[in-house]
């Protein structure tokens, strides 16, 4: 049975293996151009640092360095239901340096193309079970982002030698940018 999580909640994770599914649906754009949404994963050290820049894993770096985190590959379009992108975690190999996953999605040159979390709706994360595809958690974002070209969906983290879920839901207007200047 799948726990709903509101934002700010937090939920262990009981899983050490298991999917991330992120979604979400367009509004149909007054500035002419197709929407491209972008997950990323910053994976990061006790000081809120990224454990190294291969430790950043999107569409153009899919998998860290100790294979415990890989990427689906970019969804240009994000049609169709379901998930638009998803991301496979594997808590056992973990590098001993990690903290935290971060989970980050951006809009793909939103400034040149006007867009912004606003024109976004339907926007969730799963984290899922992915032999069996029973949904463990499950986080919709329900705020409007009318200015933000970014949203930190959620966060994985350990305390106490157990790996917990936060629904994060908060937004930055900068885009990746702004998420690589803040972890870097």
């Amino acid at each position: 049975m799948a726990i709903n999580l509101q934002k700010g909640q937090r939920e262990n994770i009981n899983a050490p293996k298991f999917s991330i599914g992120l979604g979400w649906d367009t509004n149909s754009s007054s500035t002419g151009t197709a929407f491209d949404l972008d997950a990323s994963i910053f994976i990061l050290d006790d000081q809120k640092k990224l454990v190294s820049d291969q430790h950043l894993v999107f569409y153009n770096n899919l998998k860290s360095p100790d294979g415990a985190v890989e990427h689906s590959g970019d969804n240009l379009t994000g049609d169709g239901d379901g998930d638009d992108e998803q991301i496979k975690i594997d808590l056992t190999n973990v590098d001993s340096k990690v903290a935290e996953i971060c989970i980050v999605v951006t809009i793909h040159d939103a400034e040149a193309r006007r867009q912004n979390f606003g024109q976004v709706r339907n926007s969730f994360i799963r984290i899922f079970d992915a032999s069996t595809n029973e949904v463990i958690l499950k986080y919709e974002l329900e705020e409007d982002f009318s200015i933000e070209t970014a949203v930190e969906f959620g966060r994985i983290y350990k305390r106490e030698d157990k790996w917990k879920f936060e629904a994060v839901g908060m937004g930055m207007k900068g885009g990746l940018q702004d998420y690589l200047n803040k972890y870097q």
